[in-house]
């Protein structure tokens, strides 16, 4: 008597989709053994798509058959062993080599005769068929969302799936919460951990209802589909979605974690105020802190490198007093602030740029149209470049992202001048009694808030020789590379003629189209 297998399988993995497949199968190939006088002796079934080779459970039962465990199959129909070619293949092998000598199914007639395995070939072809050709479909389909700005996939933290109109929209409970995290991340005050536990706080949790893991936190801090744009098989494209931020915060996202992105130890009773702060001049590797107790027993806080970086042997030994630390931080603090007189100056200044504001206004607006118009055609050369075969696929993608970002930027440049006409203006007026403000921060004795704005407006803080030092976004790097002579006042007084070198100088020139050029950038 001849013994036989039967195997049941589904295509999806979801328990959720197509519950009820493997039951019925198994309850019809059941009944049809009983009524064929089938001998069956084990039954196999597994949840796992056939349009490629690799299912383990259909790899097992062949593995038996070869052990002559089983020499018959009963299955629903052909398309359920194979909708590839190799599997397909497989299974006619086994059938001219006598391993199979029965193939039974409700749906379907074999026999083992040239023409039943031709029939049986046929059967498998057009299972194979329908696979390419529905994938083909689905392909089709995708393109077309794409082109209208649409992501065919599941919805990031922070949107929903519109069913009914097969759009991606946002989720009242937590589209907000993600905005606020996201702005949160960008002051670069969190790490990914510390971030993670803001997430929970709020209520952005995973599917257990515990904690987001942290390659979620990274990947949505980095996903540009909060911003309006949406990554295909590793190409940006264009959304029609309602972004959740700007490009300019989403860059200020990105800078904050590569500063911070990496979890650190709570710092606990130790109360390191510059812990985390800066890194080693020389090897790039995170500063740590120690507490020495001297003989005397005086206790001192020194800050020195890690030296756990493996492949750069680090030079940079010194040990550097916490006390020597602030007053650094506080010289840096001083670097970009503005003195009580100057400040009265500039705003008075800033009052006499209105009037004759609109003329450069024109120009800057069509300058960024110009640029953008541009960044359109070298996306169409490019593109143009790749369908003749002159660059491959991943330079196409990694040249096209990096164009589509900038012209992202450049749009959302005009969007806001376009909106906010002459709010450059007001930008540079609040940027000026910031600076101002800074001067009175750098004359308080609380370090850790002259940190947190050493942090906001700067990056790349590091301790070389000794000494720190920092990058200064726009237009703090002005204030901080002003020459000496311009910052020769005393006595409470300005020196004019300093005060003159400074105004006039043309990165700073506080005309209308440098101004908003700067304020805009920053």
């Amino acid at each position: 008597m001849i013994k036989y297998f039967i195997y049941c399988r589904k295509s999806s993995e979801d328990e959720e989709r197509q519950v009820l497949s493997i039951e019925a199968q198994l309850h019809e190939l059941r009944e049809y053994a009983k009524q064929q006088g089938l001998f069956v002796v084990r039954e196999y079934y597994e949840s796992k798509t056939a349009k490629e080779p690799g299912r383990e459970i259909f790899n097992e039962m062949l593995g038996e058959i070869e052990k002559g465990s089983a020499s018959g199959i009963l299955a629903w129909n052909p398309d359920r062993l194979a909708r590839n070619s190799i599997d397909g293949g497989k299974v006619i092998y086994f059938v001219d080599t006598l391993k199979i000598v029965a193939l039974k199914f409700p749906t379907f007639w074999f026999e083992a005769t040239p023409q039943g395995k031709f029939m049986l070939s046929v059967a498998f072809g057009q299972a194979k068929y329908y696979t390419d050709n529905l994938r083909e479909n689905i392909l089709r389909g995708i393109r077309q969302k794409i082109r209208r700005g649409e992501l065919s996939a599941k919805a990031p933290l922070g949107y929903f799936n519109e069913p009914r109109l097969r759009t991606i929209e946002p989720d009242r409970k937590t589209f907000g919460k993600v905005k606020d995290c996201l702005g949160a991340f960008a002051t670069g005050q969190f790490t990914l951990t510390g971030i993670q536990r803001k997430m929970f706080s709020v209520g952005l949790v995973g599917k257990t209802g515990k904690h987001l893991a942290l390659a979620s936190v990274e990947h949505i801090l980095t996903n540009p589909f909060y911003y309006g744009h949406f990554q295909y098989r590793g190409e940006v494209h264009v959304g029609s979605h309602k972004p959740m931020i700007s490009k300019k915060l989403f860059d200020e996202i990105q800078i904050a974690l590569v500063q911070n992105g990496k979890p650190r130890k709570k710092r606990g009773p130790k109360n390191f105020q510059f812990l985390g702060f800066a890194t080693c001049g020389v090897c790039g590797y995170a500063i740590t802190a120690e507490r020495h107790i001297k003989k005397s027993g005086l206790k001192f806080i020194y800050y020195r490198c890690t030296h756990k970086s493996k492949t750069i042997s680090c030079t940079e030994n010194r040990f550097l007093r916490e006390e020597v630390l602030t007053e650094q931080v506080k010289n840096l603090c001083q670097k970009v602030s503005l003195p009580d007189e100057w400040r009265e100056k500039y705003l008075a200044r800033l009052e006499s740029e209105q009037v004759d504001s609109r003329q450069s206004s024109d120009l800057f607006a069509q300058n960024l149209r110009n640029s953008i118009s541009a960044l359109k055609t070298r996306t169409e050369r490019l593109t143009d470049a790749y369908l003749g075969e002159a660059l491959e696929l991943g330079e196409y993608q990694e040249n096209k992202n990096v164009l589509m970002a900038e012209k992202k930027t450049i749009e959302e440049k005009l969007s806001d001048f376009e909106r906010k006409g002459n709010h450059w203006l007001e930008l540079m007026r609040n940027w000026i009694i910031e600076a101002n403000q800074a001067e009175n921060l750098s004359k308080q004795e609380n370090p850790s808030r002259m940190r947190d704005f050493l942090v906001s407006i700067g990056s790349n803080r590091r301790l070389s020789a000794g000494m720190l030092l920092a990058e200064f976004k726009t237009p703090w790097n002005f204030l901080a590379e002003m020459p000496a002579q311009a910052r020769a006042f005393g006595a409470g007084a300005v020196n004019s003629d300093a005060n003159q070198i400074w105004w006039t100088r043309q990165e700073l020139n506080l005309r209308p189209r440098e101004c908003k050029t700067r304020a805009l950038a920053n």
